[in-house]
């Protein structure tokens, strides 16, 4: 039986991660991933395949061009699905190729296999073949991952019913497509199809989507949505899901609305990939969705040398946190020191517009009941958004009224996750509204609409003291009466 410092189960973004720093802290590792390719959701069907499939419909149907062009401009006239899977498979491949790498050079081992666990210190892993092997170990940490919800009336076919992994397993262009489901997966499929010039419909039972971003980003995006001709149902539960005798997907409403298409994508929420692990004989108990409860300071569960990361613990689901998760789960289970963690993470999600923020929300500056200004930049004020011919995107930038700090960035638009790391940054560093209205920014840049958002707000603000106030050092103050004096000689 071989042993092991640490046992990472899922080599996904917080498995990679958990891996290479235990591994740096000189400890031997192995990771069992379930599929014959280490990467795991994120590699496989999530980020990266969403992500990849989006910037190929961008560059493919000309998006970026048509505010110039025109709306029947097009870079590739008919895209199919092959166009779309190309690409995928590209990255997919690099992507897996790095990762192999990675591990190979901080000597990581690796293992493809179902994980099972027997007690709180050894693991079963069974592989292709049925044959088991068994492995005992100090720490593990579980980052499974999850997989699409699948509900029972729903008649998935992985063709014309699909869930977000069988989407991106054999990619098509549909004729038409329903999502039903607004969350932050739902919401990217909708909009990458959209760019494509597919007639959506989006179904979400609840009155509001997206509800931890800045309302007045989400009625700006809504309206982008609508504009270009995209149906969002709200308040609309369905019912079920039926095929009719031509093979097309029908939603039926609990109102008695029926809406056809050639596609339907369910996204209704996401189930922690652990039902299969054997918590129950290690002591790990998930909740009805899969997922695990963890400390969220350490990430341990209440097993203590047990830990957990990534998407299997829920919220924020993001793989720039998971990857975080992974490393701090890591550090604290060989007792290496910690950072502390940031105050404020950037949370990106990559429709068509992106949106991106950082920090608080309008709503949430208004329920802590802080004195606060706004100031809004349209990206068609800056030459650069003219020169790309963006006729939308904003940025929203808050700012507190009593310290002049800034509390939160929000941003839909184009290269909105980008441009949220310098609000990152400058609110981590607690800096003020002086930073953008004193700074020179690269001319013509979307970074501009920082500066144009803080004068906006600066400009709604009381003058109680100047923006920039001059304070000279003592030697030039006496340089420049000298100066003076001199002058008043002659």
């Amino acid at each position: 039986m071989e042993h092991f410092d640490l046992v990472v189960i899922g080599s996904g973004p917080a498995g990679r991660r958990a891996a290479i720093q235990a591994a740096k802290l000189g400890k031997s590792v192995m990771v069992i991933e379930r599929r014959q390719r280490v990467g795991g959701v994120s590699v496989h069907t999530g980020t990266i395949p969403s992500k990849t499939l989006r910037e190929t419909v961008l560059n493919l149907s000309g998006w970026r061009e048509r505010g110039f062009y025109g709306l029947s401009y097009r870079v590739k006239k008919d895209i199919e699905g092959k166009d779309l899977g190309a690409r995928l498979n590209k990255t997919l491949d690099y992507e897996v190729e790095v990762l192999e790498h990675q591990f190979a050079r901080n000597g990581v081992e690796t293992m493809s296999g179902n994980a099972r666990f027997r007690d709180d210190h050894h693991i079963v892993v069974t592989d292709l073949n049925g044959e088991t092997q068994t492995i005992s170990f100090d720490f593990a940490v579980i980052a499974v991952g999850t997989t699409p919800y699948r509900p029972g009336n729903i008649p998935f076919d992985d063709h014309t019913i699909v869930d977000s992994d069988s989407l991106v397993a054999e990619p098509r262009v549909p004729r038409s497509l329903t999502v039903v489901g607004a969350g932050v997966i739902g919401i990217e499929y909708a909009t990458i199809f959209s760019a494509l010039d597919v007639p959506v419909t989006l179904i979400e039972p609840r009155d509001t989507y997206l509800d931890f971003i800045d309302r007045e980003i989400i009625e700006e995006f809504s309206h982008d949505l609508r504009k270009r001709g995209m149906t969002i149902r709200l308040g609309a539960k369905v019912d079920r899901v039926e095929k009719d005798a031509q093979g097309w997907a029908i939603a039926i409403l609990t109102d008695g609305r029926q809406i056809r298409s050639d596609m339907l994508l369910y996204a209704a929420g996401r189930m922690g990939a652990t039902m299969d692990l054997g918590l129950e004989a290690c002591g790990v108990v998930p909740d009805e969705r899969g997922r695990l409860k963890v400390d969220p300071a350490t990430f341990q569960t209440e097993v203590r040398n047990i830990y957990a990361a990534g998407d299997v613990i829920g919220f924020p689901s993001l793989a720039s946190t998971s990857m975080e998760q992974g490393r701090i789960a890591a550090l604290h289970a060989f007792g290496a020191s910690m950072p502390p963690a940031p105050e404020f993470f950037p949370y990106g999600i990559y429709a068509v517009p992106e949106i991106s923020t950082v920090g608080l929300t309008e709503q949430q500056v208004r329920a802590q009941n802080i004195p606060y200004e706004c100031g809004v930049a349209r990206f068609r004020e800056t030459s650069r958004g003219h020169i790309m011919g963006l006729q939308s995107g904003m940025m929203k930038m808050i700012v507190s009224l009593e310290t002049r700090k800034l509390l939160g960035v929000h941003i839909v638009g184009e290269g909105a996750t980008e441009l949220i790391h310098i609000g990152q940054a400058v609110l981590n560093l607690g800096a003020t509204l002086d930073y953008f209205v004193e700074n020179t920014f690269n001319y013509p840049t979307l970074a501009e609409a920082y500066k144009i958002a803080a004068l906006d707000a600066w400009n709604r603000m009381p003058r109680t003291k100047p923006i920039a106030p001059i304070v000279e050092e003592p030697e030039i103050q006496v340089t420049r009466r000298k100066a003076r004096a001199g002058q008043a000689g002659a």
